[in-house]
């Protein structure tokens, strides 16, 4: 039924957009690292302690969902972006590791360097998700055989970096964004009140060069609906940095958030109904049809879906809720 295959198309882009929000601000708080004495890197690192390994269950959940639903592209896929994603999974291991060592040793030098290890374990994975959306987007030269036929530098053309780098800003400021609700010293708000600014200034700049090379690099459907997200998204990423700027915090997050919901549905709404486009021939490419797994596969998978993704929505809201209250200097004795 090809209405299954639409259903999990839907399903992986809510996957790829819960974890573009809850990942992004996690990448955000810690390339926010960056310049901080040793007492406002625990604390920054202290707001997500409890919730960033939850966060990534998302990203593990959209690689698993498209194993099982479209395993040709999953295939295609890895094998394309393999050594970025072995980039990708090494700076995650690092990133892991570095959240449960830093404190093991009480010398200055040995915190701060698995500080910077926090700080390339974020950034590096933010620009590389930007850097493989956009070459599915741009298309890939892959063949007939669902093989990809270039390699590793040929993802890192102009279009793929400028959405790399869109995407770390954007991220930073959510992080930024984020970290306005779960502070309480308030020296460190008043300059993240004032640097937070400047780094939504720089992601709507991104955002908007990303979405005019997207519209002159790519070959998305050029329609209103594939407008109309990333439209919103630009619109929402405004709305939240006036209302950072004010002071109002809530709505500066809920914006933050929704911008990241206008890119990625807008990302995906270009590509449908293709998953990996083919810029050799439009009929080699990867779609939601010919890529998917058989209609009874797809059918089983939806019973179990319908039972787990609620699961996944419900313990992801209680542990948000258990550690939603600001971190005091307090907690770092815990």
């Amino acid at each position: 039924m090809e209405i299954l295959n639409i259903v999990w198309f839907v399903l992986i882009v809510v996957l790829f957009t819960g974890f573009f929000i809850l990942e992004g601000f996690d990448y955000g708080v810690g390339m926010l690292l960056i310049g901080k004495n040793d007492y406002e890197r625990s604390m920054l690192i202290r707001a997500i302690g409890p919730i960033w390994d939850g966060n990534e269950v998302w990203m593990i959940t959209a690689g698993g969902a498209m194993f099982a639903a479209f395993p040709h592209v999953y295939a295609t896929m890895f094998s394309t972006f393999y050594l970025a994603l072995f980039l990708m999974l090494l700076a995650l291991i690092l990133r892991g590791v570095a959240f449960e060592l830093r404190t093991k040793y009480p010398a200055s030098d040995w915190r701060k360097t698995w500080d910077y290890a926090i700080i390339f374990g974020s950034l590096l994975p933010a620009i590389l998700w930007g850097v493989a959306m956009a070459n599915l987007l741009q298309g890939l030269p892959i063949n007939d055989k669902m093989h990809y036929l270039g390699n590793f530098f040929d993802l890192l053309t102009p279009y793929p970096i400028i959405a790399g780098l869109a995407f770390a800003a954007v991220f930073l400021y959510h992080g930024a964004a984020f970290l306005m609700l779960k502070l309480s010293d308030e020296s460190m708000l008043l300059e993240l009140k004032r640097k937070g600014v400047q780094f939504g200034i720089i992601a709507l700049i991104l955002y908007i060069v990303f979405f005019a090379a997207t519209g002159f690099s790519t070959n998305v459907t050029k329609s209103l609906i594939w407008y109309t997200p990333f439209v919103i998204g630009a619109i929402c990423l405004l709305i939240s940095i006036n209302s950072y700027k004010l002071g109002r915090q809530i709505p500066a997050f809920i914006f933050s958030t929704l911008s990241i919901v206008g890119i990625t549905i807008g990302m995906f709404t270009g590509l449908f109904p293709n998953l990996m486009v083919s810029n050799l021939n439009q009929d080699w490419s990867l779609t939601i049809y010919n890529a998917a797994s058989t209609p009874h596969t797809l059918a089983i998978m939806t019973g179990a879906a319908l039972v787990l993704v609620p699961i996944v929505l419900v313990y992801q809201g209680w542990t948000y809720k258990i550690f939603k209250e600001r971190i005091t200097p307090n907690d770092l004795k815990h």
